[in-house]
């Protein structure tokens, strides 16, 4: 069995220094995906559609996974990556502290060995054992190039996010850069490293990534 080290081969992308912003290039890599939207006078944590969709996304995610895994040839066994979160409104600035006009992409990233009919078949399997889904049939196997971008990681509740945001502005107008969330039609990114349910709110890492532009 073949295993592929996708921890250690993106750990510059997923493990960044909390101690440091940074700018990285980050490749063009592939995604199982959905999209979604948060409720009016909701949030993320507390959001039904929010839920369902991460819980389809998973669902598919290690089904593909173990697939793989129990082949008879040439089988492969890799991690299960973060869960990631790209965040836009549609109209107007992106305000990190107002959340319940945020549409989103949830997504997790997969190896090149994953191809269209692997993807597919890996679909039929959750079908058979949940039944059908409209979130189900919304999963989709994407690429993603994110480009140019400066990241940190976040030590802390979600809530105290801004406070991190801020800096990294301040490391984007230090190096010449502009942040390319807002009209310009960038996203901002987040990947939890941290599950939510079981590390303590002091704790809890999240990867803050925003794609930038030389001014």
């Amino acid at each position: 069995m073949k295993i592929l080290g996708l921890k250690k081969q993106f750990k510059y992308l997923y493990q960044p220094s909390a101690k440091k912003i940074e700018a990285v290039q980050v490749p063009n890599l592939q995604f199982a995906m959905i999209d979604g939207a948060i409720e009016k006078g909701s949030e993320p944590g507390k959001s039904p559609s929010f839920a369902e969709a991460t819980q389809a996304l998973y669902s598919l995610c290690y089904t593909l996974k173990f697939m793989l895994k129990k082949r008879k040839t040439n089988a492969f066994d890799y991690p299960v990556m973060p869960l990631e979160g790209l965040w836009w409104v549609e109209d107007g600035f992106f305000d990190i502290t107002v959340k319940d006009n945020w549409f989103y992409t949830l997504m997790i990233m997969q190896p090149e060995i994953i191809t269209k009919e692997i993807f597919e078949e890996a679909r039929e399997q959750v079908r058979k054992k949940k039944g059908e889904g409209a979130l189900l049939n919304k999963l989709r196997l994407a690429h993603f190039e994110e480009g140019m971008c400066v990241q940190t990681m976040h030590i802390g509740p979600y809530a105290t996010e801004p406070a991190t945001m801020d800096h990294m502005k301040e490391f984007m107008q230090e190096n010449g850069l502009k942040d390319k969330v807002g009209p310009i039609g960038g996203k901002h990114h987040e990947i939890y490293i941290s599950d939510p349910r079981k590390a303590a709110p002091d704790k809890m890492k999240t990867v803050l990534r925003h794609p930038v532009v030389k001014v």
